[in-house]
């Protein structure tokens, strides 16, 4: 598969709570800005891959968008669906079969924590009694260990969520939209030590479309003339290599394993050919501060315990020498799992079309976004102007 392949309309829904309107509903209204966005109409997708954890399938979309007989595939890979989405379109234009393909992401969670079921996850029942379907105790006790192991301290995971609610005020389509200081996140109720209430991000709701489409086509459409396409130089997705410790695992192997992040990280850098170094802007996985911490690190920005010093410094910040998760990430957006993977390629586009606002990252040409799922998958997406 040697086919260009460019993101050529991106839409949003805004994230948060939204009353009367289902997530299949938000996921629409995303489809229909990206089209407008590219300058497209239903009927010139060829081919839409989508999903959606708690808001039904995303194929039934057709009822409103239209009935083309498209083919159209739900995608379902736990926080990474939509970055599996985006896969699965891209590979479809790569190959040559389609010009135009449509990945999607939406959804509308309960409130409260996310509580899967252990059966669904192949665990037994008394794992789930144990209270680790939980993600808040399995993502503080993971943080805890990376913690002791590399000198990381509760003021770094602090300052992680203040700058996250600080990008969430610049943001329209962030959920969070006031600044939090860092004495608040500190002094918060400690929900799973040692994450305190404002350093976990909340299940929400939300939409996300891109269009993507070969380079013959974006040169048919002008895209390629006006800047508004993105190229993807690389995408990649990897699942769980063997002693890795990752959410719902029964167990802590003696044996220091690999991690998919890191795997698909360096598949997306060498398919890519390039390296962190030249990345101007990230979106990394921020379920919670301390997962924003690691995966700098397994991402290939920085060795493990320097995020002491990133942070202090305000490296990371709009501005830095590498800002990350410049709309505020899953702590002031929210995480409708469907949607989230894809919010992060949508900030990476407008960052790289120059459209952020407040929050632009001046001379942006190269962008990195990078999701981590249920039970142990990662996503990393490279975007070129």
């Amino acid at each position: 598969m040697s086919e260009d392949v460019y993101i050529i309309g991106a839409g949003i829904h805004p994230f948060g709570r939204t009353d009367g309107r289902t997530g299949r509903e938000q996921g629409v209204y995303a489809v229909r800005e990206a089209m407008k966005d590219a300058g497209l109409e239903w009927t010139d997708i060829e081919c839409a891959f989508g999903g959606s954890a708690a808001a039904g399938n995303a194929d039934i979309m057709v009822n409103e968008l239209g009935l083309t007989s498209l083919p159209f595939t739900n995608v379902a890979n736990g926080c990474a669906t939509g970055g599996s989405a985006l896969v699965s379109a891209q590979m479809a234009v790569a190959s040559g079969f389609y010009d135009v393909a449509l990945a999607v992401g939406f959804d509308k969670h309960p409130r409260g924590a996310f509580n899967a079921k252990p059966k669904e996850f192949g665990l037994p029942e008394w794992y789930g009694q144990t209270g680790m379907m939980l993600t808040t105790q399995f993502f503080a006790l993971k943080i805890q260990r990376y913690m002791q192991l590399h000198g990381i301290s509760r003021e770094t995971l602090g300052r992680v969520a203040e700058k996250a609610f600080r990008n969430g005020t610049i943001t329209p389509h962030a959920w969070r939209r006031s600044p939090i200081d860092l004495e608040t996140i500190m002094n918060a109720p400690m929900i799973n030590d040692p994450l305190t209430k404002y350093m976990f991000c909340s299940p929400s709701e939300g939409g996300v479309a891109l269009i993507l489409a070969s380079e013959k086509k974006a040169k048919e459409i002008g895209a390629l003339n006006n800047k508004g396409a993105v190229k993807i130089a690389k995408v990649a997705v990897k699942t769980r290599p063997p002693d890795s410790f990752e959410v719902f695992q029964a167990g802590v192997s003696i044996k220091e394993g690999g991690k998919p992040t890191v795997l698909a990280s360096q598949a997306a850098f060498e398919g890519a050919g390039i390296g962190p170094e030249d990345i101007d802007v990230a979106q990394l996985q921020d379920t919670e501060s301390g997962a924003e911490i690691m995966h700098m690190a397994e991402n290939g920005f920085c060795e493990d315990g320097e995020q002491e010093e990133w942070l202090a410094n305000g490296w990371s910040e709009i501005g830095g020498k590498m800002p990350v998760n410049t709309d505020g990430g899953c702590l002031a957006c929210g995480e409708p799992i469907g949607a989230s993977g894809l919010r992060q390629v949508y900030e990476n586009v407008e960052q790289l079309r120059g459209r952020a606002g407040e929050r632009q990252v001046e001379g942006a040409r190269t962008g990195y976004s990078h999701v981590y799922g249920a039970p142990g998958l990662s996503a990393v997406a490279i975007l070129q102007s």
